[in-house]
């Protein structure tokens, strides 16, 4: 079990990011990982922080999360004699810096300036390549610095798609019961119990969320760095991604483009729930209160496109035991579902 040395969540936290890499005994150069759009946000104010410190920083843009991009910033780190690997940004830098760190065998500190997803704590990095998108296995940040100030000024559509992957955890978690159940898989009850509480905090207080404010944005931020933990207590994703993330998944194959994955992950959750018998009204006004979509159509999806994932979905990661392994929908039961649930 790795965890984080260190997380600092505030507001107005970002210039003590120098004084967070002295304390941790980091030297040397490091390499900051990030998108054109938060380097143009960002990239002065953490010049000026780190301009005080002995540590020489570089930068590197990536346009996406992918194999290409990971093995582009390991090649710049070579080059370079980086000692740590620093991931500004949302999803993508994030995860791409993680990987790449943990193949260097260097530490890496996640830097979140938005809200989107759990990859900001886990141990794991999602990835395209190899034709699908995979969880790599890696290390959890070794600090994470969240600056509410920071993270309040991204687009909300970012927040709400992070309240859409912690409620997911709802549906996560019951799969994963399920596959200890029925394929005897190991379960663990206290990574489990972590990851559905950081769900549940989230759906109480999805109205002062969708509401906007500070407030909402530490909740959302603080469960989602709980939500990284569990998996790594777990040892694995699975208290985190279950069949909702494979309906996601599958949604980045059948229609891309559409939708941000925390998006495509709480629509998912609303189906999954009902499968599984939960109360999936419950948790589709709780999507709706923070802002997250609840139809199809509200980022442009198909009703042939969610039946098409529906299906597809179980193939995605075939060792992954979930409720649509026991359902076995075919396209008029996965059009039922999705019509039941209104998400169509």
């Amino acid at each position: 079990m790795e965890l984080p040395a260190r997380v600092l969540v505030g507001e107005g936290v970002l210039p003590e990011l120098s004084s967070l890499l002295h304390e941790l005994g980091f030297s040397g150069n490091l390499l900051i990982v990030s998108g054109e759009t938060v380097r143009q946000r960002v990239q002065s104010q953490i010049q000026q922080i780190l301009d005080s410190s002995s540590l020489t920083n570089f930068w590197i843009t990536v346009s996406s999360a992918t194999q290409e991009e990971v093995v582009r910033v390991e090649d710049q780190a070579r080059l370079s004699s980086m000692t740590l690997l620093i991931g500004v940004g949302g999803g993508k830098s994030v995860d791409v810096a993680k990987l790449a760190a943990f193949r260097l065998g260097i530490p890496f500190v996640s830097v979140p300036t938005s809200a989107s997803h759990d990859g900001i704590s886990s141990p794991f990095a999602s990835i395209r390549g190899l034709n699908k998108p995979y969880s790599f296995v890696a290390k959890p940040p070794v600090a994470i610095l969240a600056d509410i100030d920071l993270i309040v000024a991204a687009p909300r559509r970012l927040l709400a798609s992070g309240c859409g992957d912690l409620i997911a955890k709802v549906t996560a978690v019951r799969d994963w019961e399920l596959a200890h159940e029925v394929v005897k898989e190991y379960f663990g009850k206290y990574a489990a119990s972590l990851a559905e509480l950081s769900a549940k905090l989230v759906m109480s207080v999805s109205a002062d969320i969708g509401r906007g404010g500070k407030d909402g944005v530490r909740d959302v931020v603080e469960a989602l760095i709980s939500a990284g933990v569990a998996a790594g207590i777990a040892g694995s994703s699975r208290p985190c991604s279950g069949s909702e993330h494979l309906f996601s998944h599958a949604l980045d194959f059948v229609a891309p483009g559409k939708g941000l994955h925390g998006e495509k992950c709480g629509l998912g959750t609303i189906m999954m729930a009902k499968l599984h018998g939960l109360d999936w009204e419950s948790i589709r006004q709780s999507l709706e209160n923070a802002g997250a979509p609840t139809r199809a159509s509200d980022i442009g999806l198909l009703d042939d496109e969610v039946a098409e994932a529906l299906l597809r979905a179980p193939s995605i990661r075939p060792e992954r035991y979930t409720i649509l392994n026991e359902v076995k929908l075919n396209r008029e039961s996965a059009l039922e579902l999705a019509t039941a649930t209104r998400v169509i």
